[in-house]
Parts: C-alpha cells; structure tokens; sequence
C-alpha cells in the first residue's frame, strides 16, 4: 500500500481532530495468548505514519502493564498522539472470567493517579468510564470525571458500553466526546438506540472490536480448537462449539464481497464499520487491534474501500444471524440494560 495519510475526523463536538481509524493496543499485553514486544512497537510506528493517531488502550489490560508498554511510545511522539485509557473495570488474575466494576468517586481519583503515573503523562487526552457500575448514579460519576478536566489530569470524557439514557444523563452533566461500544458485522445493538443517541448529542462511536475479535477476518474458525489456552476468546460464547460452526457459516458474503475488491475478509468488515458515518451520520473511529506492522497496514487500507449499496444490502442480514452473545454476561454491556 501507499504510506498517504488516512483521513481525520473530530472526536464528537468536543473532542481532537484524530486518524478516522485508531488502534486497539490491548492485545500487546494481555488477552490474545503470546505477545511480541518488538513486534507491537513496530506496530505502534507504522500506525503513526499511516495517519492512526488515537491509541487505546486501559488499566485493566494486563493490570496496567499495557499502559506501562505504551508509555515510552507516547513520550517520543506526545505531540503527535491521541491517548485514550480507561478505568472501573478490573479482572482478577486468579479468575480471568471475573469482573469487578467500580465507578464511585473515591475510586475514579484513584484510578486515574495510576494511569497517568503508569503512561507517565501530564494528562490524559481521552479518559473513558470503561464499564458502569448500577450502583453508582452516572451522574455522579461523570461529575467526578468532570472535575478532572477542570483540575487538568484529563482533556475530553469518553463512556464505554453505555446505554443510550445513560449517554443523555452523562451529557448533562458534561461534554462527552466519545462512546465506546462493540460494533462490527457481528454485533449491531448499538444502532438501535446508542447510535441515534450519540448523533443527536453530537457524540463520537468509536467501535471496538469492528473485526468480531478476529472472526471476521477468517483467521480461525472455531476457539477451542485454534487458539491457545491463555486466548480470553475461548471464554466468548460466539466462538466455540456449535456456535463457531454456525457463524463460520455466515463468512460467505463477506468473502463474496472481499474477492469483488481484491481484498481481504478484514478489510471489508472494517469498511463496513467505517462506512457506518455516512450511513448514520455520525463520527465513527474504529479501533482494530493488532501486534503486526503488516496488519495495520491492511486495517488502515480499508478506509478507502467503498462499498456499493448492493454490496451493503448483501452484508445486512448477517448480524441477525449470528449465534451466541457477545458476552457470556451481558450484563455490562449496552445491550443487556437497554
């Protein structure tokens, strides 16, 4: 591919001006089975130069270890980069399918201390509610983040997995500029009531996993038996038994599509993801993760693949297809409390 910059967008009304693709730096510490560390910075420069910008990333990946991996990436380009972490989430290392959600005041002020001594910044340019706690009134929360940005530790408030009442509560009480949610293909909750939410408000989607955390790509087909012990997707109800077969199944039109373009199964369903701004109006910055220069180099070639509007009918039906919940406990996300 070329090394011509990809476009930008605004994070929503209040955000920075970012690459209309970001990169998912989770994977480079934690979660996907064995890591590369020479390898992820590579990736991390090549991002750089192609126009990628917002890098994402959160206390929980690794137990902050990912932070601390990001952090000498962030100091040799500040002036260059987006940074967007997350807190409220944490899982324990003795139980990796356990989460514990906090999102009370005392904890938010310390989260954040962490994070910035982790990444070693001044401030952090995007600073999401990773998951929401019930208990705890959002608007309260958000209050609490609010005063951050006036303190100066943060710049712009993101949420993540949030409903659509839940984004108007949070917007009264301050600017948001981003909402965080699985969408991809596979997973459409979001645009039933998040999405015409996000764009009345003026609100960015940033989606997270827009490749079906690999699926779609056609990299491996069924969890238990493709990917390595320690691969958190094993635990993911979409990819395993019978469920992994039947959505396997559901490939068909993507790869149609893909060999219409010459191009990959990725690229196509990251086109799809991209081209959902102009379908519904809206700012919307993907984040694929990847560890391989090579990779994002086909991540960041697909915003400039346009899909006809044949090609986007043939590719509608899939997410009402698929078999498994994105989660084994909804709970935390959007779609199980809307």
């Amino acid at each position: 591919m070329t090394d011509s910059r990809i476009p930008t967008a605004r994070l929503g009304e209040t955000g920075p001006e970012v690459g209309v693709q970001g990169l998912g730096c989770m994977g480079m510490s934690f979660a996907y089975g064995p890591t590369d560390a020479k390898a992820s910075r590579a990736t991390l420069e090549r991002a750089l130069e192609l126009g990628i910008t917002l890098y994402d990333t959160a206390d929980a990946y690794g137990q902050g270890e990912n932070e601390k991996f990001l952090s000498p990436f962030f100091k040799a380009h500040r002036d260059e980069v987006v940074i967007a972490t997350k807190f409220a989430l944490s899982i324990p290392p003795d139980d990796p399918t356990r989460r514990i959600i906090r999102n009370d005041p005392p904890y938010i002020r310390q989260a954040v201390e962490a994070s910035l001594k982790r990444l070693d910044v001044e401030a952090i340019d995007l600073y999401y509610m990773h998951r929401r706690d019930v208990n705890v009134p959002i608007e309260e929360s958000v209050g609490t983040m609010a005063e951050l940005v006036r303190e100066g530790k943060v710049k712009h408030l993101g949420l993540s997995e949030v409903t659509a009442a839940e984004l108007r509560a949070a917007q009264a009480v301050h600017p948001i500029a981003a909402v965080q949610s699985e969408w991809s293909l596979f997973s459409r909750d979001i645009e039933a009531k998040v999405v015409p939410a996000a764009r009345e408000l003026g609100v960015a989607l940033v989606p997270y996993s827009p490749l079906g955390r690999g699926f779609l790509t056609g990299s491996f087909t069924n969890a238990d038996k493709d990917l390595t012990a320690d691969d958190f997707r094993r635990q993911q109800p979409r990819f395993t038994g019978d469920n992994a077969a039947a959505n396997a199944a559901l490939l068909e039109p993507v790869r149609t599509v893909a060999e219409a373009h010459g191009v990959s199964l990725g690229q196509i369903a990251l086109a799809w993801v991209q081209q959902q701004a102009t379908v519904h109006d809206l700012p919307v910055i993907p984040i694929p993760g990847t560890r391989k220069p090579g990779r994002v180099e086909e991540n960041a070639a697909a915003t400039g693949i346009e899909l006809t509007k044949e090609e986007l009918e043939l590719l509608e039906p899939i997410a009402g297809q698929v078999a498994g919940d994105r989660y084994a406990d909804m709970r935390f996300s959007s779609a199980g409390r809307e």
